[in-house]
C-alpha cells in the first residue's frame, strides 16, 4: 500500500482562489450599542484585497465558460479600487492582462498595490464635463476596448454575475449565525446586498435589508454631489442594485464615517474604510431601536490598510472638518429620497428605484459625478 509522503501533501485551500471565503463574524456592541446589545460584523477585509475578491474571481470564471473572455486576453474595467484587487487577483489566477482605469482621488498607496500585483493603472486626467471622474472612467475603458479587440470588461454595475458571486457569501453568514432578522450592506454596484439577501431570504423570508450609501450619490434618487467616500455610492444608476428588496436605506456623511471607523479600530480591534464606518453607525442604530433579540447582521467590506492616508490620517481629516464630530444618536429622517437633499445621516422607508416610470422623469436630468 502507497503512503503520502510530506511532499505529496497540499493543504487544503493552499490555491491562490482557496484564499477567498469563509471570513469570520465578530460581535460589535460599545459604543455603538448599550453593552447588552450588539451586532454582527462579516469581516470581509480577512480576504486578500477585500469583497470585491468575491466577485473578481467570479466574473472572470463565467465570462471564460461562455467564452467571452478568451484565454490570454485583456481585462479592462473602471474602479474607485477595491475591484481592482480582485481583478488582479482573477487575472493572476487564469492568465489575462489586467488594465484598471482610476481617477486621481485614487489612493497612491493603492495605485502602487495594484501595479504590484501585475495590473496596469490607466489613469484619467479631468473629468467629464458633466458625468465627473466616473464618467470619464468609463468612456476611457471603451477607447481601450476599442483599441485592443477581444479584450473584455466586467461591467460591475449591470453584470449579474456581480450578484450571484456572492451566493458563497450569504451561505458562510447562514452556518455561522443560524438565524438572520436584519442584513446592513453598503451600496455602491449593489452587488453584494442583492447577492446576499436574496439568497439569505429564502432561509429566512422575514429578513429586513438596509442600505448605506454616502451623501451625494444619485443611487437612492438624491441629486448628485461631488463625494469624498470611496467604495459606495455612484453618479450612476447600477442596475444590479434590487431596490425592492431594501426595507430602507441610509445616507452616512464622510466625517460620520471617520468617527465610526476611529471608534472600531479602538474598542474591536476590528475596522476598515468609509463604507465599513458608514455600516457600523447604522448597524449600530438598528441593534439598540430593535426588539432585545433581533439578529442584526453587517458586511464590512474591506480593511483599513488603504485608509491610512485618509481615514485615519488626522492631518487629511483636519482639513476636510472630519475630526471629533460625533454623529447625531438618531438618524434625520425622510418620507422620500427626493424629499429635500440630505447632509447629514438621514434615513428613509421609501425606498424606490429612481429610473421606474414613476419617478425617471424626476431623475433624467440628474448629472453624473464623482464615483469613488
Amino acid at each position: 500500500m502507497h503512503s503520502l509522503t510530506t511532499s505529496d501533501f497540499t493543504p487544503a485551500g493552499s490555491t491562490l482562489p482557496g484564499l477567498v471565503g469563509n471570513t469570520p463574524v465578530l460581535h460589535v456592541s460599545q459604543p455603538f450599542t448599550p453593552a447588552d446589545r450588539g451586532f454582527w460584523a462579516k469581516l470581509e477585509g480577512f480576504n486578500p484585497g477585500g469583497i470585491k475578491d468575491r466577485p473578481g474571481l467570479h466574473m472572470v470564471e463565467r465570462a471564460r465558460a461562455r467564452g467571452e473572455l478568451q484565454p490570454g486576453r485583456p481585462v479592462v474595467e473602471s474602479t474607485s479600487g477595491t475591484l481592482g484587487l480582485g481583478l488582479a487577483l482573477a487575472g493572476m489566477v487564469y492568465g489575462h492582462p489586467v488594465t484598471l482605469v482610476t481617477d486621481p482621488g485614487l489612493e497612491p498607496s493603492m495605485t502602487r498595490l495594484l501595479a504590484a500585483y501585475g495590473a496596469k493603472v490607466d489613469l484619467v486626467e479631468k473629468p467629464h464635463a458633466t458625468g465627473g471622474w466616473q464618467q470619464a472612467r468609463r468612456d476611457r475603458v471603451a477607447e481601450l476596448l476599442a483599441e485592443h479587440p477581444g479584450a473584455w470588461c466586467p461591467d460591475q454595475y449591470n453584470n449579474p454575475d456581480n450578484v450571484s458571486a456572492y451566493t458563497p457569501l450569504a451561505l458562510e453568514l447562514a452556518s455561522q449565525m443560524g438565524h438572520i432578522d436584519v442584513l446592513v450592506c453598503s451600496v455602491g454596484t449593489g452587488g453584494h446586498s442583492a447577492g446576499i439577501s436574496r439568497v439569505l431570504r429564502q432561509l429566512y423570508p422575514g429578513l429586513r435589508l438596509v442600505g448605506v450609501d454616502t451623501v451625494g450619490s444619485t443611487i437612492f434618487g438624491q441629486p448628485n454631489r461631488p463625494r469624498l467616500m470611496r467604495g459606495l455610492g455612484s453618479s450612476i444608476y447600477p442596475r444590479n442594485v434590487a431596490y425592492d428588496d431594501f426595507s430602507e436605506v441610509h445616507w452616512v456623511a464622510p466625517a460620520e464615517a471617520v468617527w465610526a471607523c476611529r471608534q472600531l479600530a479602538g474598542s474591536h480591534y476590528a475596522t476598515g474604510g468609509w463604507s465599513v464606518g458608514a455600516v457600523a453607525l447604522v448597524a449600530g442604530w438598528v441593534a439598540r431601536t430593535s426588539a432585545r433579540n433581533t439578529r442584526v447582521v453587517a458586511v464590512f467590506p474591506d480593511g483599513p490598510q488603504r485608509y491610512l492616508e485618509t481615514v485615519y490620517d488626522d492631518g487629511y481629516c483636519a482639513e476636510r472638518g472630519l475630526l471629533d464630530v460625533p454623529p447625531a444618536p438618531e438618524p434625520e429622517v425622510v418620507g422620500r429620497p427626493d424629499e429635500k437633499e440630505v447632509t447629514r445621516w438621514t434615513r428613509c422607508t421609501g425606498v424606490r428605484d429612481p429610473l421606474s416610470p414613476a419617478t425617471a422623469g424626476e431623475t433624467a436630468g440628474a448629472e453624473g459625478g464623482e464615483d469613488l
